[in-house]
């Protein structure tokens, strides 16, 4: 049985919900950041990176959204999270994951995580300002050239759903105009009418209070 390591309002909450929507036999293990818990020891010793997501399989951990995110989808075909049958649409879906993490994600985290770029209070806060601006550019690339509907790569719901639900649901956080991307709103609202949405962030919900 697969383990998730995870914690609240990160984005190992795509892989969290991946693994419920494929119907995958795992189990959770919630960090608490608040405590450093991902830097601890035991931590350290399944993901050197001290991050999340984290996933254990019987064939070793996996890091890293997108790798997360296409183990699952090529391990369970049945659920159908990815198009495999075409090979080109498959990359597609690459080039939005890894756009999401490697962008999206990185823009959102000088909110909050300058640290890793500078040493400067005064670039922190520099920073900070910056979030709102390179986040309404992301999502309106997004809204206007990835998002075909009603889901991401259109008519199939794929692994790509779940982590644009959860890097959209930072938006309010990151000042970001939702106004602007109605297309972006009415996917968060058609995810969450998804049992598989409503299962996982309930639980999360649960075992954050």
């Amino acid at each position: 049985m697969m383990k998730l390591y995870y914690a609240t309002g990160t984005c190992a909450l795509a892989s969290h919900i991946a693994l419920e929507e494929a119907g995958a036999a795992y189990t959770t293990d919630r960090l608490d950041f608040k405590t450093n818990q991902q830097n601890s020891p035991d931590y350290l010793k399944i993901n050197a990176k001290g991050r999340v997501p984290a996933l254990v399989t019987d064939k070793g951990v996996i890091t890293e959204t997108p790798a997360i995110l296409a183990f699952i989808a090529q391990s369970f075909p049945n659920a159908k999270l990815a198009p495999f049958d075409d090979a080109f649409a498959f990359a597609q879906v690459q080039s939005i994951n890894n756009y999401l993490c490697s962008t999206v994600h990185v823009c959102h985290a000088h909110k909050g995580r300058g640290y890793r770029w500078a040493t400067e209070e005064t670039s922190f806060a520099d920073m900070k300002r910056k979030v709102p601006e390179t986040m309404s550019a992301c999502f309106a690339l997004i809204e206007r050239d990835l998002l075909k509907g009603p889901w991401v790569m259109g008519e199939q719901y794929t692994i790509c759903d779940p982590y644009l639900y959860t890097i959209s649901g930072w938006l309010e956080g990151d000042g970001v105009d939702l106004a602007k991307l109605p297309g972006v709103v009415a996917h968060r609202k058609r995810m969450q009418e998804r049992p598989a949405v409503q299962k996982v962030v309930s639980e999360e919900k649960a075992l954050a209070a």
